[in-house]
Parts: C-alpha cells; sequence; structure tokens
C-alpha cells in the first residue's frame, strides 16, 4: 500500500526531526501547504530598471535613490538586457580609477544569457532556491515577450527582502498579498 503525499511529508519531517509531536508536524504540514500556493506575483516589487544608454554613474545615482543593490537593464524597447549590481559598479570602478561618467552601464553588467529569472506563476519557493543557489540578491521577474527571440519585458522583482516580509506575514498570520 503506498503512502499519500500527505503521508510522504509527515514521514519526511520526522525523518529529518526526529522525535516529533503531533502538533509540529500539523504545523510544519499547514506552512508546507501555505507556502507551496504562493506564486512569486503575490509578492514581487516593483522593478528598478535603466536604459542599456545610460552610464554607470547614473546606474549607482539610481540605486542610491531607489535604494535597491540592483538594476535591471533594459533597451530602447524596454526589454530585458541586462543586470548591474553594486559589486558590479564596485569592481568596475576599481578597475578604471573610478571615472564612471564616462563608461557604459553595459560595461558593467551581467548580460541577460547569464542572467537567473522568475515568472508570476513562478513559486516563492523555487524563485528563493534560485535565489539561495545562484548567491544573487535579487531575481527580475518576467513576462516573455518573444518566445523565439527570447525578448523579456522585466514586470517585477523578488528580493531577500520579499522572502523576509512573507515569512514575517505568515509567522504574524497575516494575510499574503501582493507588496510594493
Amino acid at each position: 500500500m503506498g503512502l499519500t503525499a500527505r503521508q510522504k511529508q509527515i514521514a519526511e519531517i520526522v525523518r529529518a526531526e526526529g522525535p516529533i509531536t503531533g502538533q509540529r508536524i500539523s504545523t510544519l504540514g499547514l506552512l508546507t501547504e501555505e507556502v507551496s500556493d504562493i506564486l512569486v506575483s503575490d509578492i514581487q516589487s516593483t522593478p528598478v530598471v535603466i536604459q542599456n544608454t545610460k552610464s554607470a554613474y547614473e546606474a549607482i545615482i539610481s540605486m542610491f535613490v531607489e535604494d535597491v543593490g540592483s538594476i535591471y537593464v533594459v533597451d530602447e524597447k524596454n526589454l530585458l538586457v541586462g543586470v548591474v549590481s553594486r559589486k558590479d559598479l564596485l569592481k568596475l570602478a576599481t578597475n578604471t580609477n573610478g571615472d564612471m561618467k564616462t563608461i557604459p552601464v553595459v560595461m558593467a553588467m551581467t548580460p541577460l544569457s547569464k542572467m537567473v529569472m522568475a515568472f508570476p506563476d513562478t513559486t516563492v519557493s523555487s524563485a528563493a532556491r534560485k535565489v539561495i543557489d545562484n548567491q544573487i540578491d535579487s531575481l527580475p521577474v518576467v513576462r516573455c515577450v518573444n518566445e523565439k527571440t527570447k525578448d523579456y519585458e522585466v514586470i517585477g522583482r523578488i528580493t531577500k527582502t520579499n522572502f523576509t516580509r512573507l515569512f514575517v506575514d505568515i509567522a504574524e498570520g497575516r494575510e499574503v498579498g501582493h507588496h510594493k
């Protein structure tokens, strides 16, 4: 006789946690169920973008003004072409003696081909796994504009702060909703 999905989940919790109370199994099971239903679109925040024609200096100013750790770089059609982080800009500054006003932001960015992304219907657990596995601070939430050419429009971002806010909302019993 096979186990149900719920029974397998309980068995895994007991295996991982050792002796465990029924109340703890129930709490962990409910938490797992609640989180598994939450999508990136439920907790994403507004993306911060910069045109690929701007300078690295302008990217630094945008980061400070918007209080973000990374900015998504878009082309003239507002399609995603890359991402630039504080670390990218710091590395560029040390290699160019700090003359950031004349250097295009594209010289510092990670190109689209090397980026990790999320879609609105990605589960938050899957997005969190991408952030952890790739050791990054955020993911762009994108909508595919053209499947053949792999063109994406940035419609949001998901950050460690979004995940932390979700965790706190669940712990405090608040309804999980869309956060800016």
